[in-house]
């Protein structure tokens, strides 16, 4: 299982009014209210973290885990999409990933209005943050449905 995340208006959510506030990292805190519902996620599926964000490329893999493991998200299975050196939209880079390689459980958790677009089949699995508030309790409500219910139609 596989939480296909962006980071900017759904573990940070933007507020146009003041600036976020960074960890020692140098990489903006993630909102207390994103991370336990990502936590949740994690904790009722067992699933994975693809990193979409335009961010994935700023840093290695073992440099994002204690990035999330520093925001309280303990022992979290991180990867990330490859460089988008030829400047795709998120749903052209998505779909790209998804016609490459054969996961069936999966869920997107991403406010990036481009995957409005999606097939109907893939936009079902789209979890979609208003950019101002981010992650909440019923939006991963949503997401650990997704993913429960793949996991049966997969099995």
């Amino acid at each position: 299982m596989l939480i296909l995340l962006d980071i900017d208006g759904v573990m940070v959510p933007a507020n146009n009014w003041k600036r976020p506030e960074f960890e020692n990292d140098g990489f903006p805190k993630f909102s207390r209210k994103a991370t336990d519902s990502l936590q949740r996620i994690i904790s009722e599926t067992g699933a994975g973290i693809l990193l979409t964000t335009s961010h994935k490329s700023s840093y290695y893999v073992n440099q994002w885990r204690e990035m999330f493991s520093n925001r309280g998200l303990k022992d979290a299975k991180i990867g990330k999409l490859n460089k988008n050196s030829t400047h795709l939209n998120r749903r052209e880079e998505v779909m790209r990933w998804l016609e490459k390689n054969n996961e069936k459980e999966f869920v997107i958790i991403d406010d990036d209005k481009t995957l409005n677009s999606l097939p109907p089949k893939i936009k079902l699995r789209l979890v979609q943050p208003s950019a101002t508030v981010g992650l909440n309790e019923e939006l991963a409500d949503s997401a650990i449905r997704i993913l429960k219910s793949s996991k049966r139609l997969a099995t």
